[in-house]
C-alpha cells in the first residue's frame, strides 16, 4: 500500500481556536513552543479534543483491499472519495489469464495475505471475473463477483480528533492486519511536528 499526505492544516490554526475561548491571543507565540504545549495540554491531557477538530489531514491511499476499505468506512467522521469499480473494471478485461500461484501478476490487482489457499482462491476469483468481463457482461453486474481482496484507492480526509480515534482502534494488535498496517503508515506519513498529537494513540508492540 502507499499513503501520501496531500495537505494538512498548520498547527497555529488549532492553537488560535483554543485561545479564542479565553481570548488569550496575546500569550501565544505564533505556533511556537508555547502554542504547541497549549495544544498538547488542552487537546491531549485535558481531553478537550473538540479543539483538535480544527486540524484536517488529506491523504491519498493506494493499494488497499475492498475488505480494508469496508473497515475504513466505519470511521464515519471522515470523507472518502473512492476509485469507482464500475468505471475501472475494464482495466482487467484485456489482461492475460490468471493462473494459480501466479502471485506476482495477480498482486497488481489483489492484496495477498501470505496464505496460499486464500491467495489462490482470490486468484481464481480474479480469473473468473476476467472471463465474465470478456463475455461483455455489464460492469454493474460483473462487479458483484469481485473478491474482497481486490485493490482500490481513495482520497481520505479526516480531522485530528477522529484520526486519534482511528489510530487508537486500528493500530491495535486486535485489528485486521491490513488496516493495522494502514494505520501505522498513515501515522508515519504525518508531519513530524504533528505527531505529538497522535503518539499516545499508536499501539506499540
Amino acid at each position: 500500500m502507499e499513503v501520501t499526505l496531500l495537505n494538512h492544516t498548520p498547527l497555529w490554526v488549532c492553537s488560535n481556536a483554543i485561545r479564542t475561548c479565553w481570548q488569550s491571543f496575546d500569550k501565544g507565540d505564533n505556533g511556537g513552543e508555547i502554542d504547541l504545549a497549549l495544544i498538547d495540554r488542552v487537546g491531549n491531557q485535558l481531553k478537550h479534543a473538540s479543539t483538535l477538530e480544527h486540524l484536517f489531514y488529506n491523504f491519498y491511499i493506494k493499494g488497499i483491499s475492498r475488505a480494508c476499505l469496508q473497515e475504513l468506512a466505519r470511521h464515519r467522521i471522515a470523507s472518502l472519495s473512492v476509485k469507482s469499480t464500475r468505471y475501472t473494471l475494464k482495466e482487467l478485461k484485456n489482461e492475460s489469464e490468471f493462473k494459480p500461484n501466479d502471485f506476482d501478476n495477480a498482486s497488481r490487482y489483489i492484496v495477498l495475505t501470505g496464505n496460499e489457499f486464500v491467495d489462490n482462491a482470490s486468484i481464481n476469483a480474479l480469473e473468473n471475473l476476467r472471463q465474465i468481463l470478456n463475455q461483455n457482461t455489464s460492469l454493474d453486474i460483473a462487479k458483484y463477483c469481485l473478491p474482497e481482496s481486490y485493490k482500490t484507492e481513495l482520497s481520505w480526509s479526516i480531522n485530528a480528533r477522529s484520526l486519534q480515534n482511528f489510530l487508537n482502534l486500528r493500530s491495535s494488535k486486535s485489528a485486521l492486519w491490513e488496516i493495522r498496517n494502514l494505520a501505522n503508515t498513515i501515522y508515519n506519513a504525518l508531519p513530524n511536528e504533528h505527531k505529538f498529537i497522535f503518539a499516545e494513540c499508536v499501539y506499540k508492540d
